[in-house]
């Protein structure tokens, strides 16, 4: 792998100690920072170790969804992580939620809101995405990868997006936003009552009516990190799937 020379004047090396990570590979371009981060993780790389790149030319989302990420318009990364707790990698998308709301909500008007599972939203633009890929060996987690996509800069001919205030630096973004992902990926077990309260204050989209991943009213989240659809002849948890309301993709 060929690291690009700068991210926002930084080497791979200086940026490694700035943000104490073991490791930080830099890409100008690539095709998808996940799949770069398997491919490290499959040769050996350590936990905690971080892909960015200035540019994507197929960023990967849930359900295979394929995307450019346009050149210095945000952070394009991939946090590679090595948990040995199976429940708590069944929560983790909403965990980092949590933690990169609090995050984000600095460097944005108005609070974070969480779209169930993965998606971060400022009013009623999309800020940001998140995708956990998880790597079994045997009957145990090898490797999980973190995925995280974050609007620095409004994208251009996109609608219902959103970005970070202006004269936001990446790397400063970027020194909050990598250890709140580590953080979030060395807690076990499922979500605490204090989690499922913080949620419930960013939700996005309890009591609204959906059509996927059932048809209903939207009731929350449960600890498994599901979501809660009325539907009508009573409340029923989904695991799967993307969260779609009112017969709009949102």
């Amino acid at each position: 792998m060929a690291d690009a020379s700068l991210y926002d004047g930084f080497t791979s090396e200086s940026l490694a100690r700035a943000l104490d990570a073991p490791r930080v590979v830099l890409f100008d371009s690539t095709t998808s920072t996940m799949d770069d981060a398997h491919a490290l993780a499959d040769a050996g790389a350590p936990g905690g170790t971080l892909v960015l790149a200035d540019r994507q030319t197929a960023g990967r989302g849930r359900g295979g969804n394929r995307w450019e990420s346009e050149r210095g318009q945000g952070i394009w990364m991939t946090v590679l992580e090595r948990p040995n707790d199976s429940r708590a990698v069944d929560v983790l998308s909403i965990r980092l939620g949590l933690r990169a709301g609090s995050v984000l909500d600095r460097y944005v008007e108005t609070p974070v809101r969480l779209k169930w599972p993965n998606d971060l939203y400022v009013g009623d633009g999309k800020l940001a995405g998140i995708l956990v890929e998880a790597r079994w060996r045997s009957s145990r987690i090898d490797w999980v990868a973190v995925g995280i996509g974050v609007n620095v800069r409004m994208p251009r001919d996109i609608q219902n997006a959103a970005a970070l205030r202006a004269s936001t630096d990446r790397v400063d973004v970027l020194g909050e936003l990598y250890p709140a992902v580590r953080a979030a990926a060395s807690v076990r077990g499922g979500l605490t009552p204090t989690e499922l309260r913080e949620f419930a204050k960013r939700d996005l989209a309890v009591g609204r009516s959906c059509v996927d991943p059932a048809a209903g009213e939207v009731r929350g989240i449960n600890e498994a990190g599901e979501l809660l659809v009325d539907t009508g002849d009573g409340v029923r948890a989904y695991r799967g799937g993307s969260l779609i309301f009112g017969g709009a993709r949102a």
